[in-house]
């Protein structure tokens, strides 16, 4: 029996302009946005005299401390005390037969906040603005620092995102190598630039800001929209407007409307989705010293809305059970 083809398609396949990779858009199966704030979550509760980052002493010694006006501790940055990288005078690269390898040399930080229970997604503005400061902060000391090439800033929060702790915190590692996630980034923004002449990101927030369908937020310097090719139901990206490729560039005042478009977003992804786990993580070019005038930094978070299965992992080829631009309308009208 051959089958109807003038039957609407159960799915979409999406390419993504910049990886070069296809996404399933299950329009089929597509299930309503508000199903997910009904999913049932998993919380786990330490007790603050259980919790290391409630007891600093415990840990580090601070390497940068924001206070408030009450000079009270809102934002601390200390090492990892059970770091991926650790900081050595060599790489002590070697070959093993066909094998490379080195020393896991880098350094491994932990951005805390001091409230224990509140996530980043319930604090206020100017709580988060000190987030994003330390980030910048601690992104200049350490890219400068021997063998660094570049700086991966994320947070994970929840424990199906990796959360090993509830209390509240991001992560910073400096590592000599690049990712090959930022790496297919590069690659794609830079063969996209070489044959079209122009960002493929801004080509991307010029069409969507005309489009509209795709935005949930945006200020002045900055544009929080869902993705054409969403790897996952409300996959969220944070832009500059403006073309820049490197966030240690940041301006005051930029700071300020990122710290307003992360709020917004992580607010619109707790209240709609009910407090689901996510990670979200910087993408910007690396601090290896080479030109990458075509790159566009942002902000991916990524709601742990599903799992992978067979398919995705035997195919690489992720499916999204929600569209892109429902997510945005459902998210947008988040008060």
């Amino acid at each position: 029996m051959i089958p109807d083809s003038n039957k609407k398609p159960i799915s979409e396949l999406r390419f993504d302009l910049v990886s070069k990779n296809w996404v399933v858009i299950a329009t089929g199966r597509a299930k309503r946005p508000e199903e997910f704030a009904k999913q049932e979550r998993v919380k786990i509760e330490v007790l603050e005299k259980d919790c290391p980052f409630c007891n600093l002493s415990t840990q580090g010694k601070p390497l940068l401390e924001y206070k408030n006006e009450q000079g009270q501790t809102e934002v601390i940055v200390v090492p990892n005390k059970y770091p991926a990288f650790s900081f050595s005078d060599s790489l002590h690269e070697r070959a093993e037969g066909p094998y490379s390898l080195m020393d896991g040399v880098g350094f491994h930080e932990v951005v805390i906040t001091s409230d224990h229970k509140k996530s980043l997604a319930e604090l206020s503005l100017a709580q988060i603005r000190k987030v994003i400061d330390a980030y910048h902060e601690r992104y200049l000391e350490l890219a400068n620092e021997k063998f660094i090439n570049y700086v991966s800033i994320f947070h994970n929060h929840g424990r199906e995102a990796g959360a090993s702790l509830v209390h509240p915190h991001s992560q910073i590692i400096a590592i000599p190598i690049i990712d090959p996630d930022l790496q297919g980034s590069l690659n794609g923004s830079r063969l996209f630039f070489d044959n079209q002449g122009e960002c493929v990101h801004c080509k991307m927030i010029e069409w969507d800001m005309e489009d509209k369908r795709r935005i949930i937020f945006e200020n002045k310097n900055f544009v929080v929209l869902t993705p054409f090719a969403s790897r996952a139901a409300f996959e969220i990206r944070i832009y500059p407007k403006e073309h820049h490729p490197y966030f240690e560039r940041i301006k005051d005042i930029e700071k300020d409307q990122l710290a307003q478009a992360l709020q917004e977003a992580l607010k619109r992804i707790f209240k709609g989705l009910n407090d689901p786990a996510y990670n979200f993580f910087l993408h910007t070019a690396p601090a290896d010293g080479k030109d990458y005038g075509h790159y566009h930094w942002h902000f991916e978070i990524l709601p742990k809305t599903s799992i992978w299965a067979g398919f995705e992992m035997g195919t690489g080829i992720e499916i999204s059970t929600v569209e892109p631009e429902a997510a945005a309308k459902y998210l947008r009208e988040i008060e």
